[in-house]
């Protein structure tokens, strides 16, 4: 396998970044899990012990099932919600009528309980996190005036970035216009605001598969469901709007979702853009197509993807290989250019006094997959860390 010196790469990196036009992220659940939020299939087990007796059973007969139709070993909580949600529209959620021995009514009821119990963990897990290196990338990412819309998309339904916008005084936008009862408005998130906008240098942050605080309702006047954003809550009163990334809803069903993938589809078509990605496995083939369509369609794309491990970046090979905008990097190797490489580190004609920032001396391995690590990187080379750290740190 071909070498590359980490230190020449990274002089590049820190470049791309000093002069891109405009940066937008994508984070998946391990940038979560830096903070102490479980990952899928703890969550799994976590919520399944929540769980009544006859629930569990229940959820054990769904696992067998969906292991038998997906040959698959280890079953998520999403693909459990996704099989129950199945059953649900089958069903149309009577208790006449069942699928799989599941009666349409014992699925909606289960669905509500999953969802409950995925609440409960998550809300847990949200109250003991420190979020104040979340709090440092946003006051980095707020305090980039470069006159882009900073736009982060994440599939986390928890609040980590909500509560270190808030913490920091940070203006953002979510998709929800109102104050008694904020609503989700689709129209709201089509078009991109110009120099003239008071809103343009606000953060984008959509939450394209759900979040905590996202609910259902009915209008009992007129029958209409919509959803509605509420603040901090102990217990979800309505039908939580988490969105299993396999499901295939019919259109009723796919707001909002669907007015965020369209958003991200037009955001990766629109020009020049760094595209950084944490934390995200690249295991949700819809969000795939997305990002690689926009890829193929705009050369000025460059996607940027920071691996945990380099299991992720084998899963990633056939990607990274066929795309030139695409730069994959895990601990020990780096796929660029559609070329795959071995990490090394040699000092002995360029040295980096900041390497430190980047490489572990001792594993001799690329650290930025950690999603802290990589927060770190983005402050000290942003050249603003004393004004960052302040607003960071303020009560």
């Amino acid at each position: 396998m071909e070498k590359i010196n980490v230190i020449h790469h990274m002089n590049e990196l820190r470049n791309i970044l000093s002069y891109a036009t405009n940066i937008g992220f994508f984070f998946g659940a391990g940038t979560s899990c830096a903070f102490g939020l479980p990952n899928i299939m703890t969550l799994t087990e976590e919520c399944k012990n929540r769980l009544s007796s006859s629930e569990q059973t229940l959820f054990g007969n769904i696992e067998s099932s969906v292991k038998k139709l997906e040959g698959k070993t280890d079953v998520s909580i999403e693909d459990i919600l996704n099989y129950i949600r199945q059953i649900r529209d089958i069903t149309q959620g009577k208790k006449d009528y069942n699928f799989d021995g599941i009666t349409g009514e014992q699925a909606a009821e289960l669905d509500r309980k999953i969802c409950e119990a995925i609440f409960g963990v998550i809300r847990e897990k949200e109250e003991l996190a420190d979020v104040s290196d979340i709090r440092r990338f946003m006051a980095w990412y707020d305090s980039a005036n470069r006159g882009f819309v900073k736009e982060i998309y994440t599939t986390n339904y928890d609040m980590l970035f909500e509560m270190a916008l808030e913490a920091n005084y940070t203006s953002y936008f979510d998709g929800f216009t109102g104050s008694y009862e904020p609503f989700f408005s689709p129209e709201s998130i089509e078009s991109f605001p110009g120099d003239q906008d008071s809103t343009s240098s606000w953060i984008r942050l959509w939450k394209i598969h759900g979040s905590l605080n996202w609910m259902k309702k009915s209008e009992t006047s007129t029958s209409v469901e919509r959803i509605v954003r509420i603040g901090k809550i102990e217990t979800p009163v309505n039908e939580l709007m988490i969105y299993p990334s396999k499901e295939k809803y019919n259109l009723s069903r796919k707001e909002p979702f669907i007015a965020y993938f369209d958003r991200m589809k037009q955001y990766l078509q629109r020009g020049e853009l760094v595209f950084i990605c944490s934390g995200y496995s690249f295991s949700d083939q819809h969000i795939n197509d997305i990002i690689f369509n926009a890829m193929r369609q705009n050369k000025r794309l460059y996607v940027l993807v920071f691996c945990f491990s380099d299991n992720q970046v084998d899963q990633m090979s056939s990607y990274a290989t066929a795309h030139m905008n695409l730069c994959v990097m895990g601990p020990k190797k780096i796929i660029t250019n559609g070329i795959e490489r071995e990490w090394i580190y040699d000092d002995s004609n360029d040295a980096d006094v900041g390497y430190n920032l980047y490489w572990d001396d001792v594993k001799e391995e690329f650290i930025l997959g950690d999603f802290r690590k990589l927060i770190e990187f983005l402050i000290e080379n942003s050249g603003r860390k004393s004004m960052i750290e302040e607003i960071a740190n303020a009560k």
